[in-house]
This record gives structure tokens, sequence and C-alpha cells, in this order.
């Protein structure tokens, strides 16, 4: 008998509509607040360069700038579900909250005027200095704001209405200059704003507000120290030069967000899924990290072999561009006629974005680098490599190569039997791939991974 098919969820109307008389109230009270207690203020300052003084104003494009309210107001109607629903209002909610603890602390002021304008924009423009002041700078809400609403809209639209979306929004987010409401320093800084409130209310993944747990683990802390020093000294040469200098902060921002999944949220901060795609927000926020870490990942295996086969068809290597994969450079694999699986061991690299035209399955089991992984996650690894190993050949990797790949293979090599010892395993691997990095706390953790499995400590333990 044919399944019947479900019925579609209805869409969540009522409240939505709930959510948009909240939101209006709390918008309007808390932004006009942050406007009057700016105003009590002697001094304002500006934070505006002289190239600034050069943008046009363009007195039609109040046009696409007013219409952000009207996209404000449906986006809760765009909603599908009762849970779309529920993530949108928590970024609409926490933008406004940042973004007005901002106005409130650290206000500033547009430092020009506007002309006067007649028709339609003049009318428009009369509109928005009824309620609004020179001030609520940076970070720009307005953008913040076209960032939070574009990517919901782009994941309800199609075809040529997307491509029409996306003039649109680029047209709303340079009217904040065109329309001389706002300096240039407000919108990266609102588009962080936007990002860091997409990252961490993501809708396919797991918000890393809910892996929250302080690590006690010595490694994790270090690290934790060493990425908070360089995003506060970052923060301080942009601070103390000012001008291009204050595009520190972009990576100030992304090495304080490593360091904190390094110290409490773990590798959900990087919002990796199991195919090793990270969120868009997640890649544009930690952009600045991603870039360095891949470099350090190419300096530190220069010269060396892409990939290496340690045995039956199963190959260790430093993580692959799908160029790699595609020529089978050096080669990373010799294929037979099955398919080729990568198992990435990497929370902090994304996947290459063009793997369909390689043909290569993908899976992700994140761990952070430079520390210990738990034995959980080597083992789950080490049963994901025998799986896929049954079904062809596999590509381990991590960012070089030498650690977190190398302890998975060791794990598997003792686990299917083709090693009688840990030591064994790894001078298998050593010898095939000698740039390895495996010391005894490797061997500890490896060990701990092979008594959880077996229960108990057998003749293929650690000699």
């Amino acid at each position: 008998m044919a399944a019947i098919p479900a019925e579609p969820t209805p869409r969540p109307w009522r409240l939505a509509l709930a959510w948009l008389v909240a939101l209006g109230i709390f918008f309007y009270a808390s932004y006009g607040l942050a406007n009057w207690l700016a105003t009590q203020r002697a001094h304002v300052p500006s934070v505006v360069f002289d190239w600034e003084a050069n943008i046009p104003f363009v007195a039609w494009s109040i046009l696409p700038y007013w219409s952000l309210n009207l996209f404000y107001t449906g986006s809760l109607f765009v909603c599908s579900t009762r849970h779309e629903l529920g993530i949108h209002v928590r970024r609409l909610l926490t933008v406004q909250i940042i973004a007005v603890t901002f106005f409130i602390i650290t206000p500033l002021a547009f430092s020009f005027g506007q002309p006067e304008v007649d028709g339609l924009p003049g009318r428009l423009f009369g509109a928005l200095r009824s309620f609004d002041r020179p001030y609520n700078q940076a970070p720009s809400l307005h953008i913040a704001l076209v960032v939070i609403l574009w990517s919901l809209y782009s994941h309800h639209v199609q075809g040529l209405l997307r491509g029409l979306l996306h003039l649109w929004f680029i047209l709303v987010g340079l009217s904040v200059l065109t329309t001389w409401q706002h300096h240039f320093i407000d919108v990266p800084t609102g588009a962080l704003l936007g990002l860091f409130c997409l990252w961490l209310w993501p809708l396919h993944s797991v918000s890393p507000l809910k892996s929250l747990q302080l690590s006690r683990d010595r490694r994790r802390i270090r690290l934790f120290g060493y990425y908070t020093v360089g995003a506060v000294l970052l923060a301080a040469m942009a601070m103390l030069c000012g001008g291009a200098w204050l595009w520190l902060w972009y990576p100030a921002v992304s090495l304080a967000l490593v360091a904190a999944n390094y110290l409490v949220i773990g590798v959900n901060g990087f919002q990796k899924d199991p195919q090793g795609i990270m969120t868009l927000a997640a890649r544009l926020l930690l952009l600045p990290y991603l870039l360095g870490a891949w470099l350090n990942s190419r300096w530190w295996t220069r010269g060396q072999t892409e990939a290496c086969e340690i045995v039956d068809g199963v190959w260790l290597g430093r993580f692959p561009t799908a160029n790699s994969l595609n020529s089978r450079v050096a080669p990373v694999v010799e294929l037979s006629e099955r398919e080729l699986t990568v198992l990435d061991l990497t929370a902090e690299l994304p996947a290459p974005g063009n793997l369909a035209d390689t043909g290569v399955s993908w899976f992700c089991q994140p761990m952070l680098d430079l520390v210990d992984a738990p034995p959980s996650d080597l083992d789950a690894a080490a049963t994901r490599l025998e799986l896929k190993h049954k079904q062809g050949p596999v590509l381990v990797v991590c960012a070089l190569g030498y650690s977190r790949s190398a302890s998975v293979v060791a794990l598997w090599l003792v686990q299917s039997g083709r090693a009688t010892s840990i030591d064994t395993a790894i001078a298998m691997i050593a010898e095939k791939r000698p740039s390895i990095r495996l010391d005894e706390r490797h061997r500890q953790l490896i060990k701990t991974a092979l008594q959880k499995d077996n229960g108990q400590d057998g003749n293929r333990e650690a000699t």
C-alpha cells in the first residue's frame, strides 16, 4: 500500500503577526532611546575618511533605503515553519540588542547634513528625519539587517527572482552611503554584526550557545590565550593607528571567535557539516583565520607528496584541493572503478567548493587542531574509515597529514588487525609518510580509544 503523503505544515501566520508587533515596538523604543541618549551628550564624535566627501548624494536611493522596512515586515511571514520563524526572531532581537548597546556606549554622529530634496524622495527623507537623528552609526543596524534579511529571502526565491533580489539588496546596502545616512566605517562593522547573528543562530546546524562548556584541557586553554593575545594586539593597532589600520578589526574579530572555539565552544563554532561545508556566516567571519590556516598547511607541507598509500587503498595526506583530487596530482590516489572517499578530520578548513567535478565523496569528522582529540572521536573516525574502505579507496586528511589523520589511520590499522600494536601501526605509517608527528601523548589517546572499543586491555594495545 502506498504511503499517504504527510500534509504540509501550515505557515505560522498568527505567531508571525504577534512577533511583528512585539519587534516593532522594541525596535522603535530601543532605537529612539539610543538616539535620545546621544542628544544628551555634550559631544558625539565621528569617524570619517576624507575621501567620503566624494560620495555623491543620490536622492532616489532613499527608495531602496526605505524598502528595507518592507522586507523586514514581510520577513516574518516568509518563514515557512515555526522553527525558521524562531531562528529569524532570535537573529532580529540579537542584532537590535547588540547594535543599540554600541549606540549607547560608543555613539557616533554623521558629520555632514543632507541637501533639501523635493518630490517623493523629499517626503521619504522627511519621514525619516521625523524619528531619526544623525546618531546610531556604527555598527550600522541597517547593514546588519540587510545581511540577515538577504540571507532569509535568498532561501525562498530561485532563478531570475533571486538574481533581482541580489541586485536590490546591493542597492539597499549602497544606499546607506548615497543617502548620506552613514559613514563608511558603519558598513563593514554592520556587516560583521549581521554575520555574527547568522553564525550565532544558524538555521540548519546547532547554535554555538548550545555547546558552551569551559574547557579544562591545557592545550586548548593555551591556544585560547595565543589567539586572544593576537586579537587584542590587532584591535589595539586598529584603535591606535586609525585610518586604513581600522581594517585590522576584521582579523581581530576572526581570532577572537577562534579563541572562543578553543575555550568554550569547540568544533561547533566552525559550523562544518558532515560534508565538510561551513556555513557562509562562519566562512566570512573566520576568513582571515581560514586564509592563515590554509597558508600554514601549505608552508609546512611544501615539497612533500600530497598523499601516500599506507596499505590496501587507505591513503594519508594533507588537506587536498579540488584540482589535486581531480588531476590525481603526485598522485593523490590511484583510483580503481570504485569511488574515492575523503575522510576529513579538520574543523578549521572548509571542503573545496567544486567537488562535484571530481567524483569524490567527502565525509567530515571535525577535530580541533593542535589539541588532544577525544578518543571517542578517533574511534568514530576509524569506524567510518573501515566502512568507507569496504566501498573503495579512502584518503584520510587533516591540515598537514601529520597528527589527527595519522592517529586515526594508526587506530584503524590495529582495529582491523593489519597491525599487532600501536607501535607497529605507527611504524607502518612512518615508513610511507616520515613527516608524521605522533608522540607518547598520541599513543595514549589511541590506546584509550582501543580500550573503549574492546572493553579490555588486550594484545592489540601499545607495547
